[in-house]
Order: C-alpha cells, then structure tokens, then sequence
C-alpha cells in the first residue's frame, strides 16, 4: 500500500469516527428537533437531528388543540422542536421514539402562564366550549372558568359565550395536574372599580348628566352613570306622585338626572330626574290665566277652604267664601276629598307658587239668596299654604261686601 493510499484510509477511519462521535444520544425527557420526512394516516414520521434516527408524532401530540386532519397541522419538510416520550424499539420502519410537539409547547405555555401569575397580568383567550359548571378556554392550555366567575351577575344561559375571545385573571394553577382556574367576572368588576373612581372624581353636585335605567325597586330607580349606579328615589322621579317607579320608568331608558349629593367614601351618588325637567308652576299664568275655567279635584279640605289639583303638582285655593253661594261653616259640607270639580282662576302668583280659585262663580246664585256673614271667627291653619292671613280675611272680607252691594 503506497503511502497515498494509507493516508487517505486514516482520513478516512477518522471521518467515520468524528461522524459516530457526532451522533447524539436520545434519551426520554429530551428536547429535539426533528424534519417531517412522511405524513401518514394519523402520525408524523420524523428525522431527529445530530441523531440518525426517525420518531413518530401522533396527531394527538402534535397540538393543544384537537387535531382532526394532520395534514392542517404539518407538511414534509417542517422542522419542528419536539420532546421524546419513550422508546419504541429500534424497528426503523415505524421509527424508534414516540415524540410530542403538543407537550414540550404545554410546558411552554405553563411557564409562561405561571409568570403572568405572579404579575397578576391579564390575559385573552377564546371560549371553546360550554359545559356544565361553566366554561373552556383555550390558552394553550385547557382552562376552566366556573359559572360562578363569568359575570358580576347571573346568566342564565351560557351558549352565546361560546366563540368568543374573553379577558381573564389568573385565579388558580397547578401545572402537574393540568389544572388552571380562570375569572372572567374578576376583570369586570376591576374595570368597574376604575370607572367607578373616574365618575367619583369628574362629577359635582348640581351637575346635570346623562344616565341609563338599570334597576328598579319600589323606593326608586338606580342609573347607571357609566361606573357607578345613582339613586333616584322615587320622590324624585317626577312633579306629580309617582307611586311606583316602574309606573314611568322602564330598565334601558336614558335619562338626564341631575346630582343632589356625593359620597365618595361610602360610594352613594344622590339623583333626580324631576330636577332637570320644567317644574309645574312654570308658564302657569300661560296655562292658568285669570278668567280660565278648569278642571281639578279636591285634594285636602282645610277649616278655611279646599285645595283643589288643577295640574300636576299644581295646587290652588279655593276660600270657603268662594265655594258656595250659601252660608257653610265649613268646606266638608259640601266638598269630599278627591271629588272632581270646575273652577275659575281668580288670581295667579307664579313666584309664590298661588292660584286662587273660585267654585262658586261658575254658579248661578239662587235668587232668594240672603247675605250671611260668610266669614266668622277664623283659625290661622297650621300648615304653610302659600296665603296670608290677610289675603284669606280680604278674599272673605271682599266677597261680603260684593254680597252687600248687591
């Protein structure tokens, strides 16, 4: 052998060696990565690399999510980073690893999600399923949201949950039992609180906002100012009496309200609706003038004469003397509260809210009519009704003296 030759078997023994040296070892637990070489019917067959070996990956293992055509999932040539399982034997043909493509991006995706554990930080994910207790979503991982935790408030049915992308908060994992709680509710009512603060913080007593109906009770309606909910009691809620809120409101309607009061520490915002809307003496002297006939009905009788309701809100007086045309100690003779009654305006006094009204002048007056003292001894009334003692004396006074000209 000349000596060309032997060097050429040398560089050549120390190829083979290098090249067997190259060839790592595979064993379970390993990280690789590995060349699609074929696709069969429910596997890929692969090359894992620096080994001169083949492995399979069932379509099972090659995604998080149900596979159902391997073809959607790899094609020849990818390259792919994969875990080994275990062995399968040296049999070439089927290859000799079972590996996992689905498990090694788990562990990814656990290591990632027990980071945005520790910061708290909120993630999106699709729901991808609706079972019983609650929902399933898919963050690479499976994750469960209970019903409990979907909504600040009761859904009934869940269905239209399904398809949807959801932002959650992290509430429980443990990655050794693929277990990983979601809250969907938790990110709600956090956005809440920080809308709740800006409202707090941006309105003033006395302003006048916008507001939608979201609930209704028998003492009033609470409207929700776009963070926090404002309480218009039903003493609020109109001019006239509103028995029940629900009477003239419905859950949906928007409103303007006006704030009364804030309490910032105990989260209470006073409103009313009534406040913004025209108030019930307004333009009365337009829709009362003196002269005008109306229609009212008779709500308090007094010692001194009847209120009678010729608006909503709009109480006016009718003086005992302007009653009747006959002599009556008092208005119960002839008058019942609530009965329905014609009146004509005698006078107007929009800025101390007072109408004076006359029952009796739209009567024709009996001609064998005497002229009886109409006003006898008077007792102030307890209660504020806008007149003074000299203008009942004097409506009294002056309707004798009408009664004696004649």
């Amino acid at each position: 052998m000349t000596e060309f030759d032997q060097n050429q078997v040398e560089n050549g023994n120390e190829s083979m060696e290098a090249a067997i040296n190259s060839v790592q070892e595979v064993n379970v637990g390993d990280v690789v990565r590995g060349e699609v070489l074929a696709i069969e019917d429910k596997q890929a067959v692969v090359g894992i690399e620096g080994t001169g070996v083949e492995g399979v990956v069932p379509a099972k293992e090659l995604s998080t999510l149900p596979v159902d055509d391997i073809n959607e999932v790899v094609k020849v040539g990818d390259i792919l980073d994969l875990v080994v399982i275990t062995s399968i034997g040296k049999d070439k043909e089927n290859g000799s690893y079972l590996l996992s493509k689905r498990r090694l991006d788990a562990k990814k995706v656990w290591e990632e999600i027990e980071e945005n554990f520790k910061s708290g930080k909120i993630i999106e994910a699709p729901v991808t399923n609706v079972v019983k207790g609650g929902l399933v979503v898919d963050v690479g991982v499976r994750g469960f949201v209970p019903a409990s935790m979907v909504e600040d408030h009761f859904v009934a049915d869940f269905e239209e949950y399904k398809g949807k992308t959801l932002a959650f908060k992290i509430i429980e994992i443990e990655p050794s039992e693929n277990r990983l709680i979601l809250s969907h509710k938790a990110v709600v009512e956090g956005e809440k609180e920080v809308k709740k603060k800006e409202v707090l913080e941006n309105i003033h007593e006395g302003d006048t906002v916008e507001g939608k109906v979201a609930r209704l009770t028998d003492f009033g309606a609470f409207i929700d100012l776009g963070g926090i909910d404002g309480l218009v009691h039903v003493s609020e809620i109109a001019h006239k009496h509103v028995a029940k809120p629900s009477d003239v409101l419905s859950v949906g309607d928007e409103v303007k309200v006006k704030v009364l009061s804030i309490s910032p520490e105990q989260e209470r915002v006073s409103l009313s609706i009534k406040e913004t809307l025209p108030g019930p003496w307004s333009e009365i002297e337009e829709k009362a003038p003196v002269g005008e006939v109306l229609d009212g009905v008779v709500k308090r009788l007094t010692s001194f004469g009847a209120f009678v309701e010729i608006f909503p809100g709009v109480e006016g007086l009718v003086h005992i003397s302007q009653i009747s045309h006959k002599h009556i100690a008092t208005p119960h003779e002839v008058l019942q509260e609530g009965e329905a009654v014609k009146v004509k305006v005698l006078e107007v006094n929009p800025a101390e809210h007072r109408v004076a009204l006359s029952i009796k002048a739209l009567e024709e007056k009996p001609e064998t009519e005497a002229s009886p003292k109409e006003v006898e001894d008077y007792e102030m009334p307890e209660e504020s009704t806008g007149f003074t003692m000299g203008d009942i004396l004097g409506d009294a006074l002056k309707g004798e003296i009408e009664d004696t000209e004649e």
